[in-house]
């Protein structure tokens, strides 16, 4: 089955809106993982308005699951990633100023840099996973980067998925096909959803890892983070 992995950086966010240590967002994670999640994702940027640096070095030692560290490949990421040693690191292709992810990378254009930053990650046994638009080119060319997984970014999915859910997943599963063909293992996020996570979870039930954030974390607001955890786990065993 798909494992959940929890994005905590709406945590970070309401803590950093008032200062102090409240919510702990470290305590956050170990709960995240005893409720359920398998798995924890942080997205530290650089001007640290969410997740900060300190967060990710005080969380890593106590995930027991899996942590997985996303973000824009600058230097000072890189060095935090090979400080930490997390089980996966995830490439975006965020400019500083992101609100939040909003492309996948162009892995023609990018082929070197992209080939030379893995490099650096798999030396430290860092599996390492590329978020990625349904182009199917880029996909192809994803392969030569050494890369380990590819992250279909699936906001046009969660956009489209009320004008027609078949349309809407229809490329991300030729995709999701096309990476399977080449030997790369899947991943998917971004606006997935109670709404959309069944669906998307029944039509391309080989990936392998969600990371869902912003819809988990509201959600928790109105149903409690133990019960919606259960609930997305539910989605994604197709309940």
């Amino acid at each position: 089955m798909t494992r959940l992995s929890v994005n905590i950086n709406k945590i970070a966010t309401i803590r950093n809106a008032r200062g102090g240590n409240i919510p702990d967002v470290h305590k956050a994670a170990i709960e995240c993982e005893r409720y359920g999640a398998e798995g924890i994702t942080v997205h530290p940027r650089p001007d640290e308005r969410h997740i900060r640096y300190s967060d990710v070095r005080q969380i890593r030692p106590d995930i027991t699951t899996e942590f997985n560290i996303e973000g824009y490949p600058s230097q000072k990421f890189i060095d935090l990633v090979c400080e930490v040693v997390p089980h996966q690191v995830t490439l975006v292709p965020d400019p500083p100023d992101a609100i939040t992810s909003n492309a996948g990378w162009d892995t023609i254009k990018n082929h070197d840099f992209l080939r030379e930053v893995i490099s650096e990650f798999k030396s430290h046994n860092i599996r390492t996973s590329i978020f990625i638009d349904t182009d199917i080119n880029k996909v192809r060319a994803a392969v030569e980067t050494g890369c380990d997984r590819l992250e279909l970014y699936t906001e046009p999915f969660a956009s489209n998925y009320s004008s027609g859910p078949e349309k809407a997943v229809a490329p991300f599963v030729r995709a999701a096909e096309e990476a399977r063909d080449l030997g790369l293992d899947l991943n998917a996020g971004h606006d997935l959803s109670l709404e959309n996570l069944k669906f998307f979870s029944e039509s391309i039930p080989w990936v392998k890892e969600v990371s869902i954030g912003h819809a988990l974390i509201s959600d928790a607001l109105y149903y409690g983070l133990q019960n919606t955890i259960g609930m997305y786990k539910r989605q994604l065993a197709g309940k």
